[in-house]
């Protein structure tokens, strides 16, 4: 392990994304396992299944600010092995929300709530922490690749994690699986910890989170418009194909992935090459296609088609705008833009989970998807605007 110190900053990228990967798994994997086990085993609806995927992206959102400014101040690695620990404790008070003594009413719901809300916070600073860490490592010149090659170590785990979560949530239990989450980030951790820190940019002047924000938002909205897709896939995907008596459940964010990871490697450059805006554009077309195959879909091979795109065309959107938003302020925020930018898809997330389930109870599972797809569209036509020079600051 100590050879890769020694590795070229591409390699040491690589060696990151993998370790993301590992510890990403405890994410992704519970997500689908998470929303089987309330509705499921706890026997509750599909909108304690929704807010119990969706609470974690909570705190999230609430911390994204403050991860953003310790990634400036301290450098992302101190962020990212903050990100890792919290990920170990809340998948171990997600374990202990199973314990027979806690039975399976609402005390053991409310301990999984919490265990979620941990998640949560140790996702914002894993991300931003791991994000800042890599581009002053990588160089502002690359920040395009870099968020295009985490998004493949990140949507790839979700790619594995889905089927492999509803694998062991069946074989193993929810304890046995939140227990393999507990190790998965400290093993990234342990891949990490002797890479060296990246030295924080010089500092300047930091205006309030407020006036960040006003700064990125139009790229912000454009990429939760988009998240909304991908949540709606996340959280319903296995309850859909369930409540419509198809086999392959646990598959829909394997496709997903393999679309996603697809596309990053094959087209990871464009951002820094043509710019976000198109590419932007290209792609929540794509995420709009692929939500309408889910919504229409007869069976489960076109609903599978349509996951595959759904991945496609949500894999370069993060990457494409956070361009834009980094592009936006000097080099010693970077970091704080991250986390803002980031916590407008965080909020997506943990919106469209509640409100998926609602529109599930009252409408039926497909509608969840027209919903992505409105919400996909509505994005292209921002990013028209920031094509056209509307959003410009």
């Amino acid at each position: 392990m100590s050879n890769v110190l020694q590795y070229s900053p591409l390699r040491r990228l690589v060696w990151m994304t993998v370790a993301l990967f590992l510890s990403y798994l405890a994410v992704a994997m519970a997500m689908p396992a998470v929303a089987v086990h309330v509705s499921h085993t706890l026997g509750m609806g599909n909108v304690a299944s929704g807010l119990a995927v969706g609470i974690a992206f909570l705190s999230t959102i609430l911390s994204r600010g403050w991860a953003g400014r310790l990634a400036d101040e301290r450098g992302g690695k101190s962020g990212m092995f903050r990100g890792l620990a919290l990920y170990a404790l809340a998948s171990l008070l997600c374990l202990a929300s199973s314990l027979p003594m806690l039975g399976h009413g609402m005390v053991s719901y409310a301990v999984l709530l919490a265990g979620r809300l941990l998640l949560g916070l140790g996702e914002s600073l894993a991300l931003v922490g791991m994000l800042a860490w890599s581009m002053a490592m990588m160089g502002p010149a690359r920040s395009g690749l870099v968020m295009a090659v985490f998004g493949m170590g990140m949507y790839g785990a979700f790619a594995a994690g889905g089927p492999l979560g509803l694998w062991l949530l069946q074989d193993v239990g929810f304890a046995g699986l939140m227990a393999i989450c507990v190790a998965l980030p400290l093993l990234g951790a342990l891949m990490l910890w002797p890479l060296e820190s990246a030295v924080p940019a010089q500092a300047g002047r930091r205006p309030p989170f407020a006036q960040v924000l006003g700064r990125i938002w139009r790229p912000g909205v454009v990429v939760g418009l988009q998240g909304i897709g991908f949540a709606a896939l996340g959280a319903f995907f296995p309850l859909y194909f369930l409540a419509q008596g198809w086999e392959g459940a646990g598959y829909g964010l394997t496709c997903f992935g393999l679309g996603f990871v697809a596309v990053r490697v094959l087209f990871g450059y464009l951002p820094d090459r043509i710019g976000g805006v198109p590419v932007a554009l290209a792609s929540l077309l794509v995420e709009a296609a692929g939500q309408a195959l889910l919504w229409l879909a007869p069976g489960p091979e076109v609903a599978m088609a349509g996951a595959l795109l759904t991945g496609m065309g949500c894999s370069m959107v993060f990457p494409a705008m956070g361009l834009e938003a980094v592009r936006r302020v000097p080099a010693h925020l970077r970091g704080t833009a991250i986390g803002g930018f980031a916590a407008f898809q965080d909020l997506a997330y943990g919106v469209t989970g509640p409100l998926a389930g609602w529109i599930a109870d009252h409408f039926g599972h497909a509608q969840v998807f027209l919903v992505g797809g409105l919400a996909a569209a509505l994005g292209a036509a921002i990013t028209l605007r920031l094509r056209d020079g509307g959003g410009q600051t």
